[in-house]
């Protein structure tokens, strides 16, 4: 009689431990020149996947680490405190790597997941100029072309742009007559075609979230996600990515109050209004871990469940997003007021301080969020496509 052993995960206090070896190694090491150079975190990116990191959500089997939301809300949260650059793009990363995963096939996984443990990475296009903060909604459509696809409009703010392997781009199917009827192709990020623009961004200045255009570009049948169509699914269904961007900005506010308290132990500390700061931003930031720590856990009842993602559950992801944010940002003015003219100057609290600004306006943007959050409270619909609101508008008539 055989037994078979079941290997034990690593506990979070594992994780933590293995991920700071390369925080410290390599990502923090990193973040000054990759912020004032305006360069790609392709060095961080390539040790993160080269030890799992880039596939934590993935089976072992194509070359993940099999671990869940609580390891993978940890390790975008450990690496947002050295570099929220870095930490923005390994989530939109994971995004990318759980669509292609959770809707994809086999031939795909083996094409596009296994080569992540080599530091290869991907991100997601669904941003459009015309639909602004609604990057759900797509104007562009894909056409037929020799038993594939052909691909000719422009994605706005893709993370990643010019240096990603691959891109999950979102438009209307070919034959779509509404913006529910969404397809989701795997573009090869390094054929000709592609046009990428200029990042050069107040703060998270590696990110690179610069438009991309595809100029004719062919995508073969097998690189379609699912089936045409099947991206309202996906839309719906793939929010999870969200909590990523809510553990970047919990990061980056960890970060702050670091340096913050840092400085207050060797200066200001002795000021009664600074300790009192200070206290308001530990207590900011502890309750919104213990917030972070409570939706992981729903998310890996949810990833087990088969079911869709619900809309209070979406709505969580845009609360959590919207407040991790905005913590992000009342701790830099924290530091700052702490720090006073020291933080001011260039340093590592000073570009955490511009890191901060961005979470309020990339996607979902904080007042559009609101504006769903607000919905649900008062029982207006919340569905994300006007067809659905149109036809319900027309049935209350």
């Amino acid at each position: 009689m055989t037994t078979t052993i079941k290997e034990a995960k690593p506990s979070l206090e594992e994780v933590k431990s293995q991920i700071r070896k390369i925080i410290d190694l390599v990502i923090r090491p990193n973040a000054d020149w990759i912020d004032r150079k305006g360069e790609f975190p392709s060095e961080n990116l390539k040790a993160l996947g080269e030890e799992g990191w880039n596939s934590i959500l993935l089976p072992k089997e194509l070359g993940g680490l099999a671990l869940d939301y609580h390891a993978y809300g940890l390790v975008v949260r450990e690496i947002a405190k050295a570099c929220p650059s870095t930490a923005l793009v390994y989530t939109m990363n994971i995004g990318a790597s759980l669509i292609i995963y959770g809707y994809g096939n086999e031939d795909q996984w083996n094409r596009w997941l296994k080569p992540l443990r080599e530091g290869k990475i991907g991100t997601i296009a669904n941003s459009e100029r015309a639909t602004g903060s609604q990057h759900w909604l797509s104007e562009s459509k894909a056409d037929y072309t020799n038993g594939g696809y052909l691909l000719n409009f422009e994605k706005s703010f893709a993370t990643s742009s010019g240096y990603a392997d691959f891109y999950i781009i979102q438009t209307k199917s070919p034959k779509a007559k509404v913006y529910s009827d969404l397809s989701y192709f795997i573009v090869d990020a390094k054929q000709d075609g592609i046009e990428t623009g200029k990042w050069d961004a107040l703060g998270v200045r590696g990110n690179h979230s610069s438009p991309i255009k595809l100029n004719n570009i062919y995508v073969d049948q097998r690189d379609l996600i699912g089936e045409e169509g099947t991206g309202k699914k996906i839309v719906e269904n793939s929010n999870a990515y969200i909590f990523g961007l809510g553990g970047a900005w919990t990061g980056t506010a960890i970060g702050l109050f670091n340096e913050a308290a840092s400085f207050a132990t060797k200066a200001s500390g002795k000021h009664q209004v600074v300790r009192h700061q200070l206290a308001s931003a530990k207590i900011l930031i502890d309750s919104l871990c213990a917030w972070q720590n409570e939706i992981a856990s729903r998310l890996n009842d949810w990833s087990q469940s088969g079911e869709p993602l619900s809309d209070e559950l979406r709505t969580t992801l845009y609360e959590f997003k919207v407040h991790a944010s905005e913590t992000a940002n009342q701790v830099a003015q924290i530091s700052m007021d702490v720090a006073g003219g020291f933080g001011y100057k260039k340093g590592i609290l000073e570009r955490l301080y511009r890191d901060s600004r961005a979470g309020i306006v990339m996607g979902p943007s904080n007042n559009l969020a609101k504006e769903l959050i607000g919905k649900q409270i008062v029982g207006i619909d919340t569905s994300l496509w006007p067809e659905e609101n149109e036809q319900l508008r027309r049935n209350k008539k």
